[in-house]
Protein backbone atom coordinates (compact mmCIF):
# COMPACT_ATOMS: atom_id res chain seq x y z
CA UNK A 1 0.00 0.00 0.00
CA UNK A 2 1.57 2.96 -1.35
CA UNK A 3 1.37 6.03 1.21
CA UNK A 4 0.08 8.81 -1.43
CA UNK A 5 -0.58 12.69 -0.74
CA UNK A 6 -4.35 11.47 -1.68
CA UNK A 7 -4.71 9.40 1.27
CA UNK A 8 -3.34 11.70 3.31
CA UNK A 9 -5.22 14.36 2.48
CA UNK A 10 -8.20 12.19 2.19
CA UNK A 11 -7.99 10.67 5.32
CA UNK A 12 -7.26 14.25 7.29
CA UNK A 13 -10.76 15.61 5.65
CA UNK A 14 -12.53 12.86 7.18
CA UNK A 15 -10.75 12.86 10.87
CA UNK A 16 -11.42 16.43 10.67
CA UNK A 17 -14.74 16.07 10.21
CA UNK A 18 -15.08 16.41 13.98
CA UNK A 19 -18.01 16.89 16.49
CA UNK A 20 -16.01 17.68 19.33
CA UNK A 21 -13.74 20.32 17.68
CA UNK A 22 -16.43 22.41 15.49
CA UNK A 23 -18.63 21.85 19.06
CA UNK A 24 -16.31 23.80 20.87
CA UNK A 25 -14.98 26.06 18.36
CA UNK A 26 -18.57 27.19 17.69
CA UNK A 27 -19.20 27.55 21.72
CA UNK A 28 -15.95 29.69 21.60
CA UNK A 29 -17.08 32.53 18.89
CA UNK A 30 -20.59 32.47 20.52
CA UNK A 31 -18.96 34.16 23.67
CA UNK A 32 -16.66 36.26 22.03
CA UNK A 33 -19.42 37.43 20.32
CA UNK A 34 -21.49 38.54 22.96
CA UNK A 35 -18.29 41.47 23.82
CA UNK A 36 -19.16 42.37 19.85
CA UNK A 37 -15.36 42.34 19.35
CA UNK A 38 -14.68 40.27 16.21
CA UNK A 39 -11.03 41.50 16.27
CA UNK A 40 -10.68 39.32 19.69
CA UNK A 41 -12.64 36.65 18.52
CA UNK A 42 -10.51 36.18 15.28
CA UNK A 43 -7.51 36.43 17.58
CA UNK A 44 -8.44 33.88 20.21
CA UNK A 45 -10.22 31.68 17.09
CA UNK A 46 -6.66 31.54 15.77
CA UNK A 47 -4.45 30.69 18.50
CA UNK A 48 -7.31 27.73 19.55
CA UNK A 49 -6.78 26.28 16.46
CA UNK A 50 -2.83 26.44 16.02
CA UNK A 51 -2.50 24.95 19.67
CA UNK A 52 -5.30 22.26 18.53
CA UNK A 53 -2.27 21.95 15.11
CA UNK A 54 0.53 21.97 17.51
CA UNK A 55 -0.95 19.55 20.33
CA UNK A 56 -2.23 17.04 17.51
CA UNK A 57 0.85 17.33 15.37
CA UNK A 58 3.55 16.71 18.48
CA UNK A 59 1.74 13.88 19.89
CA UNK A 60 1.85 12.27 16.21
CA UNK A 61 5.58 12.79 15.97
CA UNK A 62 6.38 11.54 19.11
CA UNK A 63 4.22 8.29 18.60
CA UNK A 64 5.80 7.93 14.91
CA UNK A 65 9.47 8.54 17.00
CA UNK A 66 8.68 6.02 19.85
CA UNK A 67 7.47 3.33 17.30
CA UNK A 68 10.37 3.27 14.85
CA UNK A 69 12.91 3.61 17.81
CA UNK A 70 11.92 0.47 19.67
CA UNK A 71 11.13 -1.40 16.84
CA UNK A 72 7.33 -2.16 17.09
CA UNK A 73 6.84 -1.07 13.79
CA UNK A 74 5.45 -4.86 12.77
CA UNK A 75 3.31 -5.19 16.61
CA UNK A 76 1.79 -1.36 16.18
CA UNK A 77 1.01 -2.04 12.78
CA UNK A 78 -1.84 -5.03 13.34
CA UNK A 79 -2.53 -3.31 16.96
CA UNK A 80 -3.57 -0.42 15.00
CA UNK A 81 -5.50 -1.87 12.39
CA UNK A 82 -7.30 -3.47 15.28
CA UNK A 83 -8.06 -0.83 17.12
CA UNK A 84 -9.35 0.88 13.79
CA UNK A 85 -12.01 -1.14 13.04
CA UNK A 86 -13.08 -1.16 16.42
CA UNK A 87 -13.87 2.25 16.58
CA UNK A 88 -14.99 2.00 13.24
CA UNK A 89 -18.11 0.06 14.26
CA UNK A 90 -18.55 2.41 17.35
CA UNK A 91 -18.60 5.38 15.19
CA UNK A 92 -20.88 2.92 12.74
CA UNK A 93 -22.82 2.30 16.03
CA UNK A 94 -23.35 5.62 16.53
CA UNK A 95 -24.78 6.51 13.09
CA UNK A 96 -27.80 4.34 14.31
CA UNK A 97 -27.91 4.28 17.99
CA UNK A 98 -26.35 7.82 19.39
CA UNK A 99 -25.42 8.05 22.97
CA UNK A 100 -26.43 4.67 23.85
CA UNK A 101 -23.74 1.94 24.66
CA UNK A 102 -20.02 3.20 24.20
CA UNK A 103 -19.59 6.41 22.62
CA UNK A 104 -16.51 8.11 21.37
CA UNK A 105 -17.17 11.70 22.39
CA UNK A 106 -15.59 14.10 24.75
CA UNK A 107 -16.21 13.08 28.00
CA UNK A 108 -19.49 14.30 30.03
CA UNK A 109 -17.38 15.25 33.27
CA UNK A 110 -15.02 17.18 31.36
CA UNK A 111 -17.35 19.35 29.82
CA UNK A 112 -17.93 21.87 32.94
CA UNK A 113 -14.63 22.09 32.96
CA UNK A 114 -14.27 23.10 29.21
CA UNK A 115 -17.23 25.65 29.38
CA UNK A 116 -15.38 27.14 32.21
CA UNK A 117 -12.18 28.39 30.00
CA UNK A 118 -14.91 29.15 26.90
CA UNK A 119 -16.77 31.47 29.44
CA UNK A 120 -13.41 33.04 30.87
CA UNK A 121 -12.70 34.18 26.86
CA UNK A 122 -8.66 35.00 27.79
CA UNK A 123 -5.64 34.12 25.84
CA UNK A 124 -4.67 31.95 28.76
CA UNK A 125 -7.49 30.23 29.14
CA UNK A 126 -7.89 29.68 24.78
CA UNK A 127 -4.23 28.14 24.87
CA UNK A 128 -5.43 25.71 28.09
CA UNK A 129 -8.84 24.64 26.06
CA UNK A 130 -7.12 24.18 22.77
CA UNK A 131 -4.95 21.63 24.75
CA UNK A 132 -8.06 20.21 26.23
CA UNK A 133 -10.05 19.83 23.21
CA UNK A 134 -7.07 18.35 21.39
CA UNK A 135 -6.77 15.46 24.09
CA UNK A 136 -10.47 14.84 25.04
CA UNK A 137 -11.30 14.64 20.97
CA UNK A 138 -8.74 11.43 20.11
CA UNK A 139 -11.49 9.00 21.28
CA UNK A 140 -13.77 11.03 19.05
CA UNK A 141 -11.61 10.71 15.71
CA UNK A 142 -8.02 9.30 16.62
CA UNK A 143 -8.60 6.26 15.26
CA UNK A 144 -8.22 7.27 11.79
CA UNK A 145 -4.33 9.61 13.14
CA UNK A 146 -3.53 5.74 14.49
CA UNK A 147 -3.60 4.13 11.69
CA UNK A 148 -1.91 6.66 9.20
CA UNK A 149 0.94 7.22 12.03
CA UNK A 150 0.86 3.61 11.90
CA UNK A 151 1.41 2.85 8.56
CA UNK A 152 4.07 6.25 8.05
CA UNK A 153 6.03 4.16 10.90
CA UNK A 154 5.53 0.43 9.20
CA UNK A 155 6.50 2.19 5.40
CA UNK A 156 8.56 5.21 5.22
CA UNK A 157 11.71 6.86 6.52
CA UNK A 158 11.65 9.01 9.13
CA UNK A 159 11.76 12.69 7.08
CA UNK A 160 9.40 11.12 4.70
CA UNK A 161 7.02 10.43 7.23
CA UNK A 162 7.36 13.49 8.82
CA UNK A 163 6.46 15.35 5.85
CA UNK A 164 3.70 13.60 5.55
CA UNK A 165 1.98 14.11 9.07
CA UNK A 166 2.79 17.89 9.08
CA UNK A 167 0.14 17.74 5.79
CA UNK A 168 -2.43 15.39 7.50
CA UNK A 169 -2.20 17.71 10.20
CA UNK A 170 -2.50 21.20 8.11
CA UNK A 171 -5.38 19.96 6.38
CA UNK A 172 -6.90 18.56 9.50
CA UNK A 173 -7.17 22.21 11.03
CA UNK A 174 -8.51 23.69 7.71
CA UNK A 175 -12.16 22.82 8.32
CA UNK A 176 -11.68 24.94 11.64
CA UNK A 177 -10.42 27.77 9.37
CA UNK A 178 -13.10 28.01 7.19
CA UNK A 179 -15.37 28.14 9.99
CA UNK A 180 -13.71 31.10 12.28
CA UNK A 181 -13.03 33.30 8.98
CA UNK A 182 -16.87 32.77 7.46
CA UNK A 183 -18.34 33.71 11.06
CA UNK A 184 -15.54 36.43 10.86
CA UNK A 185 -17.12 37.44 7.77
CA UNK A 186 -20.94 37.45 9.23
CA UNK A 187 -22.30 34.07 9.09
CA UNK A 188 -24.07 33.32 11.84
CA UNK A 189 -22.81 30.72 14.32
CA UNK A 190 -25.69 29.50 14.98
CA UNK A 191 -27.02 28.23 11.97
CA UNK A 192 -23.30 26.28 11.98
CA UNK A 193 -23.79 24.89 14.83
CA UNK A 194 -27.12 23.90 13.57
CA UNK A 195 -25.87 22.44 10.42
CA UNK A 196 -23.01 20.42 13.34
CA UNK A 197 -26.63 19.06 15.14
CA UNK A 198 -28.10 17.86 11.92
CA UNK A 199 -25.07 16.41 10.19
CA UNK A 200 -22.92 14.95 13.25
CA UNK A 201 -25.21 11.48 12.42
CA UNK A 202 -23.13 11.69 9.31
CA UNK A 203 -19.69 12.56 10.40
CA UNK A 204 -20.09 9.67 12.53
CA UNK A 205 -20.53 7.45 9.34
CA UNK A 206 -18.61 8.61 7.57
CA UNK A 207 -15.65 8.42 10.09
CA UNK A 208 -16.95 5.21 11.07
CA UNK A 209 -16.94 3.67 7.20
CA UNK A 210 -13.31 4.85 6.81
CA UNK A 211 -12.28 3.12 10.15
CA UNK A 212 -13.07 0.02 9.35
CA UNK A 213 -11.80 0.03 5.49
CA UNK A 214 -8.47 1.19 6.93
CA UNK A 215 -7.92 -1.34 8.92
CA UNK A 216 -9.32 -4.13 6.80
CA UNK A 217 -6.93 -2.83 4.25
CA UNK A 218 -3.91 -2.72 7.35
CA UNK A 219 -4.57 -6.63 7.58
CA UNK A 220 -4.76 -7.53 4.06
CA UNK A 221 -1.73 -6.31 2.86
Amino acid sequence: MDITIPLIVGSAVIDSVNPCAFAVLIFLILYLMTVRNKKKMLFFGLVYIFVIFLVYFTAGLGLLSFVKSIALTKFFYHFTAGLAIILGLINLKDFFWYGKGITLQIPKSQKERLDKYIKRATLPATIILGVLVALFELPCTGGVYLAIISLLADKQTWWSAFFNLLVYNIVFVLPLLVILVAVYKGLPPEKVEKWRQEKKKWMKLSIGLVLVLLGVIMLLI
